[in-house]
């Protein structure tokens, strides 16, 4: 829902006159506007703030600049080369870093895709680190999670803010974890715009109606992690009103999240497999116990003859 993707702040616009008066194009989250706040001379200690990126002019999402790992295999048949966001995938784990834009949105949802097409019934895992962004690519993202026949578990690491913490609460109920030092933030949509009056009145129309549409998708949300009843839409309303920054306990505690991660849990996989190999182990043991009893009994029978 942002006018431009051409300009310098990513998923939205800003216009400036003589007097540095700022509007910004409707439809975008906090964080990221707040950066390109801070590019301006007069506001940036003033207003500029920041959920996970510098307010610093001309700093771009730390995505940009990621330095890329690779993993070389050697098998019979050759050496083959994965980056090591490829590898993660086939392990079924997506990462989602950085600002949500619809760079983001096409892979997440390309990655979301293909790994329903290859096994539909196994989980996929979604590490989250983003301060939010666009709201309308972030919705690509949730409406494909709950799309698809996988259930997507989400873990927070680091921080997830604004339309990244609406990605970690839909996670599949009970498998919504969060790291021990992670922070998570809540608050409604922000935009703007200028123009006409009829013009302005079609952009808060659209954002209130962005607003009660976030706000009902949390609320179902929380209640599924805490009851059919916990939450009404107005005390959302109230929570969602205002930037509301929570560590990980309080978000335990809301029903953003399900549980605490210290360790990385089983598998399901994972726990099969040690399942399988404890039963060979066992069965190795009474099959050797059972020789030597028969052993036993041979000499025996042979010292009596």
């Amino acid at each position: 829902m942002t006018p431009s993707d051409n300009n310098s702040a990513g998923e939205f616009s800003t216009i400036v006159n003589a007097d540095h008066t700022v509007k910004l194009a409707i439809m975008l989250l906090r964080p990221r506007a707040l950066s390109a706040l801070g590019r301006l001379p007069s506001l940036r200690h003033q207003y500029a703030r920041s959920f996970g990126f510098s307010s610093r002019p001309g700093t771009s999402p730390a995505m940009d600049y990621i330095p890329m790992p690779y993993i070389e295999e050697t098998s019979a048949a050759g050496r083959k080369t994965w980056d090591i966001f490829s590898k993660l995938l086939q392990e079924r784990i997506i990462c989602l870093n950085g600002e949500i834009n619809d760079y983001m949105s096409a892979s997440i949802v390309s990655q979301l895709l293909w790994l329903e097409s290859d096994t539909p019934d196994k989980p996929i895992t979604m590490y989250i680190n983003s301060p939010g962004g666009s709201v309308t690519s972030g919705m690509a993202i949730y409406d494909t999670m709950a799309y698809i026949k996988s259930p997507v578990s989400t873990v927070c690491v680091g921080g997830a803010a604004s339309m990244a913490a609406i990605l970690l609460a839909g996670g599949e109920a009970g498998k919504r974890y969060a790291l021990p030092h992670s922070s998570i933030m809540i608050h409604q949509p922000l935009g703007g715009t200028h123009g006409q009056a009829s013009d302005i009145l079609i952009y808060a129309n659209q954002i209130q109606r962005i607003r009660e549409q976030s706000n009902k998708i949390m609320r179902h949300h929380l209640n599924l992690a805490k009851g059919e009843d916990r939450y009404s839409l107005e005390e959302v309303n109230d929570m969602m009103e205002r930037d509301k920054y929570m560590s990980v306990d309080e978000a335990l505690e809301v029903g953003v999240i399900d549980e605490v991660l210290t360790k990385r849990p089983e598998t399901v996989e994972g726990e099969e497999k040690k399942k399988t190999q404890e039963g060979e182990e066992k069965k190795t043991t009474q099959e050797g116990e059972e020789m030597n009893k028969t052993h036993e009994s041979e000499e025996k029978t042979t010292e009596a003859t």
